[in-house]
C-alpha cells in the first residue's frame, strides 16, 4: 500500500493500543499521562526515526525532564526567596542548561530536551505529584511512546510497497 496509508493505519491502529495501556492496566501508576507517550512517539520521527530517532527522544526527553524536574525543585527551594520570579528565572536557568547541554552528540536534539522539560510539569501540575515523585512515570511514558514511534515506524514500512517512500519519509517530508 501506499507509505501514507501504511502510516495512517500503523499509527491509528497503534494509538488505539498506546491509549489503551494508559487508560487501563498502566492508569494507577502512569495517570493521565498518554499525552507524553504521544509527543516522544512524534519525537522519535521527528529525531529522523529508527534507532537514531528513538534514542534521541528517549536520551533527550529523559534529560529535559531532569532538567524540568530540578527546576520546580530550585523555584520551592533555593530559589523561593525571588517570590513570584521563581519559577521564571528557574525555568530560565534550565532552558540555558538545556542549550549548553546540546554541545554533547547525544543532547544535541534540543527540542527533545524541551520537550521532556515541558512533560515533567503535567504530572506535577496535573496529578499533584512532587517533582521527584514525577520523573520516573514521566521517562516510562517517555520510553513506551518511543517504542511506539519504532515499532508504527517499523510496520508502515513494512506496508509500504517497496518502490515507495518509507514511513519517516512521508511522516516528515521536509
Amino acid at each position: 500500500m501506499p507509505a501514507l496509508i501504511a502510516l495512517a493505519v500503523s499509527v491509528g491502529l497503534l494509538a488505539v493500543v498506546d491509549t489503551w495501556l494508559f487508560v487501563g492496566p498502566l492508569a494507577s501508576f502512569l495517570p493521565g499521562l498518554v499525552w507524553i507517550s504521544f509527543i516522544a512517539w512524534g519525537c522519535h520521527f521527528h529525531s529522523g526515526g529508527g534507532v537514531k530517532g528513538s534514542t534521541t527522544a528517549i536520551v533527550g526527553m529523559s534529560f529535559g525532564a531532569l532538567v524540568g524536574m530540578v527546576a520546580v525543585i530550585l523555584a520551592g527551594g533555593a530559589l523561593a526567596g525571588l517570590g513570584d520570579l521563581a519559577a521564571p528565572v528557574a525555568v530560565g536557568l534550565g532552558a540555558a542548561v538545556i542549550c549548553l547541554a546540546s554541545a554533547i552528540p547525544l543532547l544535541a536534539t534540543i527540542p527533545a530536551s524541551v520537550y521532556g522539560f515541558a512533560s515533567v510539569a503535567g504530572p506535577i501540575l496535573l496529578a499533584n505529584m512532587s517533582a521527584t515523585d514525577a520523573i520516573v512515570p514521566t521517562i516510562v511514558s517517555v520510553i513506551i511512546g518511543t517504542a511506539f514511534g519504532y515499532v508504527s515506524e517499523m510496520l508502515a514500512n513494512a506496508l509500504t510497497k517497496k518502490e515507495g517512500a518509507s514511513a519517516e519519509a512521508t511522516a516528515d517530508p521536509a
